[in-house]
């Protein structure tokens, strides 16, 4: 793939599944619906890259942040100004995005190479939390939650380790260096066990000085973004989302810079 970065604009997406199922198949018509919405944003060449990473128990981690490392440096390969990469994920694929722009800002070499947005759909912001408590709406439970982020986390690092759980670094320097040049956009819903964590992340990263866009959808649920698309009775609470996502992306990332 080649093409002039002015009328490029690249994703690097992560998929969601506790670390331990799903594929980004799974989101094939999300994704491609969110191409084309790009298309009719404005942008002549959009792309999206979709990781496949390994799954827990045949691997933990670090293996799925290098793996979501690799495949940003991948990105970086094709686009020559990162400025126009948004990087997303939902869920834990969100997680592993939020642990990777710690890493990004944490090296030097990266400081001028980080992307330009990053879209957090339903982030994991904490694997164990005393705030993921369970709600009377949403489908995730925190038992269920707890057992997934032992298994991710593995035996050799500590669960509060921010690269694990991005949410326990309470530093504003160190998410300032991590923030992308244009700003974050967090969408979740108002039902969600893991809204708190994420709440509290998104104060912080403002108190950081970082611009972020947030999208609490009311009485909504986990991963509500993808699962309206599968699930919404209307075309346009089907797309209404990624309409918001691409509205974003449209303002912070211009498509004709």
């Amino acid at each position: 793939m080649s093409c002039s970065s002015a009328v490029l604009r690249l994703t690097l997406f992560v998929a969601g599944g506790g670390f331990s199922m799903g594929s980004s198949y799974f989101y094939m018509e999300f994704l491609l619906a969110w191409v084309t919405l790009l298309k009719q944003a404005g942008y002549s060449n959009p792309a999206l890259f979709a990781l496949e990473y390994t799954l827990v128990p045949d691997a933990v981690y670090p293996t799925q942040l290098q793996q979501t490392s690799a495949g940003y440096e991948h990105v970086l390969s094709v686009v020559e100004d990162s400025s126009r990469i948004c990087v997303g994920g939902d869920s834990a694929g969100a997680t592993l995005m939020l642990s990777l722009m710690l890493y990004l800002g944490d090296h030097p070499q990266y400081r001028d190479r980080l992307p330009g947005l990053a879209v957090m759909i339903s982030p994991w912001c904490v694997i164990q939390s005393e705030k993921n408590r369970n709600t009377s709406s949403d489908y995730l439970d925190s038992k269920s939650l707890h057992h997934y982020g032992s298994q991710y986390v593995g035996t050799k690092v500590s669960v509060d380790d921010p690269m694990v759980s991005p949410g326990r670094c309470k530093d504003p320097g160190r998410w300032a260096r991590a923030s992308p040049s244009k700003g974050w956009l967090f969408l979740f819903g108002s039902e969600e066990v893991l809204g708190p964590e994420a709440r509290d992340l998104i104060a912080l990263l403002k108190k950081a000085g970082a611009e972020v866009h947030v999208d609490e959808e009311q009485g909504s649920i986990h991963a509500w973004p993808v699962a309206s698309l599968y699930l919404g009775e209307t075309r346009e609470g089907r797309l209404k989302a990624l309409r918001e996502i691409t509205k974003v992306t449209k303002r912070q990332i211009k498509p004709g810079d």
